[in-house]
């Protein structure tokens, strides 16, 4: 598989072409608007095909009122729970636990099995690393494990959340140790390791110094006292009055 990839101008994520355009995607010069709530949009994410692949291996869904919760040893919350959390729908919700049951029977995915993923996604790069900063973002509590709960409420987000929401989620990934503010080593952490992941093999070519200058861009931006730091108001702020970012933010469903 190759990926095309260009990055937007002080935005937060490489773009990673060669699929089909969301009919909610801007045009260069337009303004951002909110994605789609489209199945096409879903069907893009890494985690959801990851998903979806295992249900299908299933074979045709079978008549479940609920999501099998005698099943697994770490019980989901109630469907109607998780679908007042969150903007899938029902069937949706019960697709999504039945591949995550098939993949993960105990009903907790650890980090190797993200490393998997993203392995069989981007197999012209490096993974490794985005993997774990990706899973670390998603285990809140640092458990070293996710449940379904938190699995299906952090795609919510990333896919149909609102702007703020999507940020917030953002800000907390690139945020490595919590502190509570992004730091340019940190940043420049997680655009190296997507660089990475997106292999040597991408047309144009990246340069070396790209996650550098992309990370600077960022920094000259946000960073408005000039501490080498961004604090969540600034990240929020800046990141909504500039289209150029909030563009890149509807590139997160092709690495995520």
């Amino acid at each position: 598989m190759q990926e095309e990839e260009k990055a937007v101008d002080g935005g937060m994520v490489p773009d990673a072409k060669g699929k089909d355009p969301d009919p909610g995607e801007p045009t260069e010069g337009s303004k951002w608007q909110r994605p789609r709530l489209s199945r096409k949009s879903l069907m893009k994410c890494c985690l959801v095909k990851w998903i979806i692949a295992s249900t299908t291996q299933q074979g045709p869904d079978t008549c479940e009122g609920d999501l099998e919760l005698s099943m697994v040893r770490h019980q989901p919350e109630g469907l109607d729970q998780l679908q007042a959390q969150t903007q899938f729908t029902r069937k949706e919700l019960q697709s999504l636990y039945r591949g995550f049951k098939n993949e993960c029977p105990s009903g907790l995915v650890d980090e190797e099995t993200f490393k998997n993923i993203y392995s069989q996604f981007f197999p012209q790069g490096d993974a490794t690393m985005y993997a774990h900063f990706l899973f670390n973002a998603f285990d809140m509590d640092r458990s070293g494990s996710i449940r379904f709960e938190d699995f299906v409420i952090g795609l919510s987000v990333l896919l149909r959340g609102s702007v703020t929401e999507k940020l917030r989620w953002a800000f907390n990934l690139y945020d490595i140790n919590k502190d509570g503010y992004i730091t340019k080593e940190e940043m420049m952490a997680i655009m190296t390791s997507i660089y990475d992941m997106m292999g040597r093999y991408t047309l144009p070519t990246i340069r070396d110094d790209s996650p550098f200058e992309h990370v600077e861009k960022f920094f000259q931006k946000m960073d408005r006292n000039r501490d080498g730091m961004v604090t969540i108001d600034e990240f929020i702020e800046t990141c909504q009055k500039d289209e150029n970012i909030m563009s890149s933010m509807q590139l997160f469903e092709n690495v995520i």
